[in-house]
């Protein structure tokens, strides 16, 4: 399907980049010349999306006024001025702003290179995989050899069948959540109005057995500190020559 909505979780404090997001937040920290968060709204524009609803906290202003010169896409701003939601408290009270099909969510700083041979792109191969009747989400997942940035830990072991279940050691595919995942609103109605981490979905879907995966074609980069923005810009250098 193609997926026309998403949100993109912006809001948190970057305190691992700091001094920078001592002046900025996090999501406009520059990586090769480009705001991160573009990064994303590129992709999910790309994707065939057309409204993205971006909830801002740390110098939102600045955000705002970022977000409103962006041209691809129709930005709706969720406030998260008076309050912190956590990932899933943002994401429940964002989703409020859009109707109630098939979303696309995507984190601010989490990023990657597409390959330069695939029929679609990796959100397009997402919303593809989604079935609501057997999933509650579908989650894009990196392969730990193709990431820049990244500290080392797996976050689930993705089956062949696409199942997901959080990693154990000794699992034999692992993979890291790359920062996307297709999903429908309904699935937070009964989500609290206060903070609360996505986490908690994430493991409930598990123990359903409805928590699925794809693996990501193309190379993860995450830039948590300053000493990580170098070695992305190589990569990024390097994969995108030409293009």
């Amino acid at each position: 399907m193609t997926i026309t909505n998403a949100m993109v979780l912006a809001a948190g404090l970057g305190t691992r980049m700091r001094p920078i997001t001592d002046q900025i937040p996090k999501p406009l920290v520059r990586v090769a010349g480009k705001p991160m968060i573009d990064y994303a709204l590129d992709l999910l524009a790309e994707a065939g999306v057309r409204r993205a609803v971006v909830n801002v906290h740390h110098f939102a202003d600045q955000m705002v006024d970022h977000l409103k010169d962006y041209p691809r896409l129709e930005i709706i701003v969720s406030d998260e001025r008076a309050g912190l939601m956590n990932s899933g408290g943002g994401l429940a009270k964002g989703l409020k702003l859009l109707d109630r099909s098939t979303v696309l969510v995507m984190n601010a700083d989490l990023f990657w290179i597409e390959s330069e041979t695939a029929a679609k792109t990796n959100l397009q191969r997402l919303g593809d995989a989604f079935d609501p009747d057997r999933m509650d989400m579908v989650m894009l997942c990196a392969d730990p050899a193709r990431t820049t940035g990244h500290n080392g830990k797996n976050d689930f072991n993705l089956a062949a069948d696409g199942l997901l279940t959080r990693y154990q050691a000794g699992d034999p595919h692992p993979v890291i959540y790359a920062g996307a995942l297709a999903m429908q609103p309904g699935l937070l109605d009964d989500a609290p109005d206060d903070a609360f981490n996505l986490n908690i979905y994430f493991d409930r879907a598990i123990a359903a057995g409805r928590l699925y995966g794809i693996g990501l074609d193309g190379h993860w980069l995450t830039v948590g500190t300053p000493d990580a923005i170098g070695a992305a810009e190589d990569v990024i250098a390097r994969l995108t020559v030409g293009v």
